[in-house]
């Protein structure tokens, strides 16, 4: 299989598909804490962190496995090499970084990072 790099701004305006490894309401497999969005990886990429690049999916109100949403914004770690897509669905399209922000803090809240829109 091929992988290739990938800059996570370089998705924002696409339609992507998430793989969902940490289904809605799926504890967290170190730290035990809940997961209140769908969480996953955009298959065949590879981030900076060495892992495939992650997605929140915001929307979707049911575990899933996969997901083929809009790519919105990157949630950019500032003392992390690890971006997240904002992946949505049409209903979110316009969602805002406030609303963006309280949807991911469940695991954001112990990073300092920004959100970036385009590339």
């Amino acid at each position: 299989m091929d992988f290739k790099f990938s800059i996570a701004t370089d998705y924002i305006g696409k339609t992507v598909t998430v793989t969902i490894d940490r289904p809605l309401y799926s504890k967290h497999p170190k730290h035990g804490w809940k997961y209140f969005l769908n969480y996953g990886f955009v298959p065949n990429t590879i981030s900076p962190d060495g892992e495939e690049l992650d997605a929140y999916v915001i929307g979707i109100h049911e575990p899933l496995k996969t997901f083929n949403g809009h790519c919105v914004a990157v949630i950019h770690r500032l003392d992390d090499n690890d971006d997240k897509l904002i992946v949505v669905t049409d209903d979110f399209i316009n969602i805002s970084d406030k609303e963006i922000q309280q949807q991911t803090h469940f695991q954001e809240q112990w990073f300092d990072s920004e959100i970036i829109r385009t590339k």
